[in-house]
């Protein structure tokens, strides 16, 4: 039975990532792969990278065990081994940004190469769409790097990036499963058994960072699973999978790759415009960023299940009025969490809490009440302030 075969596959990975993580550690410490902390970051102390290499070893053994060797598979592991050694030189060197990105593209060339790739999608009211083999290859390759980078991106407080990857990889299982795309699911449920196993240790207080070698590989992995378990099916809904599974990585890039090119500074640069360092700034904790953050997951995940297992039509495509609410409740639910986690605590909170700090400053006539009006206006846009500390 193939679900029992991706539950084993997830027990294997976690275990093998569990164990190993701790070796992958002491391996940073010696040779100097430790991420010391510094302004934009939220960490307090020196902590070792490369946890990636822990990620990658739990795959791989699992790999080996549970997911057959077709040309396809290959090839997303030979991709998963190269990004993961990629992201430790980068863990390890602070590679230039462009070889970065060099990188990023040859791991994602390897199993696009080896027909990971979706040459036609399904779109509802349009129905099929066909790109080719190469103008699919081309958007495929460019789709992993997106990923890669979304993820990677998302990795800049503990626990979050395993966290969010561990969700959307189970996600990404059980849809895979449940279109027969088996060798896809159970390389999702390894993939989350790796991250899970991982998570253990780098749940806050973090003892090891998975650094570029795991948000890299995680990301490539993600972005293979859900072309092969879901982008290449004829699902109308398969092209909405992926986007509303991986929204929260997808929603923190776009924003934050956006306020980079509006104020015209490096895409690759650091800032604390993500929104794990803008919850930071209203006075959350890590743990409680985080738990927020996977609550939004959850939300976004559990639509897209009721996406997958809801029958809200029949044979006919004729909407079904009760299961119809019952889908639409997912999708109230979902909306609710991104409402309150971008609007309410983002903007709201930290415009009550800014305001009722400067209000105490123009008490001994620091600034004017236009001026206070005037600077959490900027600070709201521009995700430049100090941090505000929780009342």
């Amino acid at each position: 039975m193939k679900e029992l075969v991706a539950v084993w596959g997830f027990a294997a990975a976690a275990v093998v990532a569990l164990l190993v993580t701790p070796l992958s550690a002491r391996l940073a410490r010696s040779i100097g792969a430790v991420d010391e902390p510094r302004e934009r970051g939220l960490s307090v102390r020196a902590t070792p990278r490369l946890g990636g290499l822990g990620i990658l070893a739990g795959v791989l053994v699992a790999a080996v065990a549970f997911v057959p060797g077709s040309e396809q598979n290959r090839g997303i592991l030979l991709g998963a081994a190269a990004i993961a050694v990629i992201g430790a030189l980068d863990d390890s060197y602070d590679l230039n940004p462009a070889i970065k990105l060099g990188g990023q593209i040859a791991a994602a060339l390897v199993p696009v190469v080896l027909d990971v790739r979706v040459e036609n999608v399904t779109l509802p009211f349009l129905g099929a769409i066909y790109f080719g083999p190469w103008v699919g290859g081309a958007l495929t390759l460019l789709g992993l790097v997106l990923v890669m980078n979304a993820v990677n991106f998302t990795d800049g407080v503990d626990g979050l990036a395993a966290g969010v990857c561990t969700i959307a990889a189970l996600t990404f299982a059980l849809i895979a499963l449940s279109l027969s795309r088996y060798d896809a699911g159970i390389l999702a449920a390894i993939t989350a058994g790796a991250a899970a196993g991982f998570l253990y240790h780098n749940f806050h207080p973090a003892s090891v960072f998975m650094g570029d070698s795991g948000s890299n590989l995680l990301g490539l992995l993600l972005g293979c699973v859900a072309i092969q378990g879901v982008l290449k099916t004829a699902a109308v809904v398969a092209l909405v999978f992926p986007l509303v599974i991986l929204a929260v990585p997808i929603f923190d890039t776009g924003f934050v790759v956006a306020k980079r090119v509006k104020y015209r500074r490096p895409v690759y640069g650091a800032d604390r415009w993500h929104f794990h360092h803008r919850f930071a700034n209203i006075g959350f904790s890590q743990r409680r960023t985080v738990l927020y953050l996977y609550g939004w997951t959850l939300a976004l995940s559990a639509l897209a299940l009721a996406l997958r297992f809801v029958p809200y039509t029949d044979e006919n495509k004729d909407f079904n009025v009760a299961w119809t609410l019952v889908l639409a409740a997912f999708g109230l639910l979902a909306l609710a969490a991104s409402v309150y986690l971008v609007f309410v605590l983002e903007i709201l909170k930290f415009r009550g809490l800014r305001e009722r700090q400067l209000r105490r400053a123009e008490a001994n006539g620091a600034e004017s009440t236009a001026e206070i009006e005037k600077r959490i206006a900027r600070e709201v846009e521009t995700g430049e302030w100090e941090a505000v500390a929780s009342e």
